[in-house]
């Protein structure tokens, strides 16, 4: 029994299955035991609309926006992961003296889980070969300085670029502005928060030059202070690093293999939402 997970948007802990369990645990997993999976089999396991609605709700408290279709089946997911090794640890006893606390009841048994598995080997070439599939988190990213004057009200592409000729030229004007300072911002980071056109254009302009480039929260005055060139990772320089990251990872997905085993032994029922 499993319930289809999809990679999701939701940050990095949506992506990372790595992080699967109990990073989120004491604010999305908490749903009540008894209103979320109270059945007379042992074996069954609800997900009641009050479960789906309070991830619903935890998630558009944290995001601003309610759960697209993949993430949505992500939260399912890793709430019933959190059931099972509740249940589990129930099982085990893994609640005495611990007045039956739901996250330290998950904990431990993830760690009874976890005290089963074991790391393979990985030689030399599977490591380099594994590093340059991941080469964009260990390469030093380019970084650029730029400023922003920033108009008041909604102004038109026309506007802010009227107003950056204005600041080229020492022009006297009578648009409002405040000015933002960004230092060392990788194009990653730009991207996320002017859009991935904004960037691209700001990567070809003048070093110097205000002007008016559109975003994806309307137009903006900009100017390009420095540019800093990226410089990519030495393997051997980095080496333990990776070690240790591919360590944690492949650690990370045995335990999530080994808890959705364990959750073949339930039955899932899922209340759906009335029509």
């Amino acid at each position: 029994m499993t319930v289809t997970s999809k990679a999701s948007l939701w940050g990095r802990a949506l992506r990372e299955p790595l992080l699967h369990f109990l990073v989120l645990g004491a604010i999305v997993f908490a749903v009540d035991y008894a209103v979320a999976s109270k059945e007379d089999d042992p074996s069954a396991i609800r997900m009641s609309r009050a479960v789906d609605a309070e991830l619903k709700d935890l998630f558009r408290d944290g995001r601003g926006k309610d759960p697209g279709d993949e993430e949505l089946e992500a939260l399912r997911q890793r709430w019933l992961d959190n059931e099972v090794l509740y249940r589990e640890g129930l099982a085990l006893g893994l609640d005495r003296g611990d007045e039956a606390i739901r996250e330290r009841v998950i904990f431990k048994a993830l760690n009874v889980v976890q005290s089963n598995l074991a790391l393979p080997d990985i030689d030399d070439a599977a490591l380099r070969e594994w590093f340059e599939s991941r080469r964009s988190d260990y390469d030093t990213p380019a970084r650029i300085d730029f400023l922003e004057a920033v108009v008041q009200g909604k102004p038109t592409i026309e506007e802010v670029a009227a107003f950056a000729k204005a600041l080229d030229t020492g022009a006297a004007t009578e648009i409002k502005s405040g000015l933002r300072v960004f230092k060392g911002r990788p194009q990653a980071s730009v991207a996320e928060s002017f859009g991935e056109d904004f960037a691209a254009a700001l990567e070809q302009l003048s070093i110097g030059e205000w002007r008016a480039l559109p975003s994806k929260e309307g137009p903006r005055a900009v100017r390009v202070e420095a540019r800093t060139p990226g410089a990519a990772a030495d393997f051997e320089a980095v080496r333990n690093e990776v070690l240790q990251d591919w360590k944690d990872r492949r650690m990370q997905e045995l335990r999530t293999q080994a808890v959705r085993e364990l959750a073949t032994k339930y039955t899932l029922l899922v209340e759906e939402d009335p029509r």
